[in-house]
């Protein structure tokens, strides 16, 4: 039996292929999926480290007005030393949002079974903090993902009360409609 390295391999690189007469056609399919699974790779490396920031932040938060005090000092500090070794994006407000998304979403890789659960995008995310209501929050980050809303539309929809404008009209689809229209 002659051994061929790729054989494994290339089943299941295969499994998500079919060929059709069309080169350019099929060149292009590849170069999309390969595309929107590296972004999908990205994303979700970017939200896990997000998630881990706020996570390492709130294991220093403790009860109390002094420690409060401690925690904002170390939000500065942190900010001031990421920023000087990784970059502008280790704001004092961006690792108020790494926190506060740790906080709002704690449990949000326990919950993911495969890949029937989506992640949105970051921004999504970041959008999504604003929402206090948590009601009002789910609904927002459902319907983005079933209607795969941008970022821009996501804050559109909040910020002109979308989710609470259905719930009080009678004639919800009317809603609906007038923001399919914006879209």
């Amino acid at each position: 039996m002659k051994y061929k390295p790729m054989d494994i391999e290339q089943n299941t690189i295969m499994n998500d292929f079919v060929k059709t007469d069309d080169i350019l056609k099929d060149m292009c399919g590849i170069i999309e999926s390969s595309q929107k699974a590296a972004y999908q790779a990205v994303n979700t490396a970017l939200i896990r480290r997000n998630w881990l920031l706020g996570y390492r932040i709130a294991s220093e938060e403790m009860q109390g007005e002094e420690r409060a005090k401690y925690g904002a000092e170390i939000i500065k500090r942190l900010a001031k030393d990421l920023s000087a070794e990784y970059g502008k994006g280790y704001t004092k407000s961006n690792l108020y949002s790494f926190y506060s998304f740790y906080k709002t979403y704690p449990e949000i890789f326990q919950t993911l079974s495969g890949k029937s659960q989506k992640l949105l995008s970051w921004s999504h995310y970041a959008v999504l903090l604003q929402v206090n209501d948590e009601k009002a929050r789910a609904w927002y980050e459902k319907e983005a993902i079933e209607q795969t809303w941008s970022v821009r539309t996501l804050q559109r929809n909040i910020s002109s009360q979308y989710y609470y404008r259905i719930l009080q009209t009678q004639k919800g689809e009317i809603v609906e409609s007038e923001m399919r229209e914006l879209k």
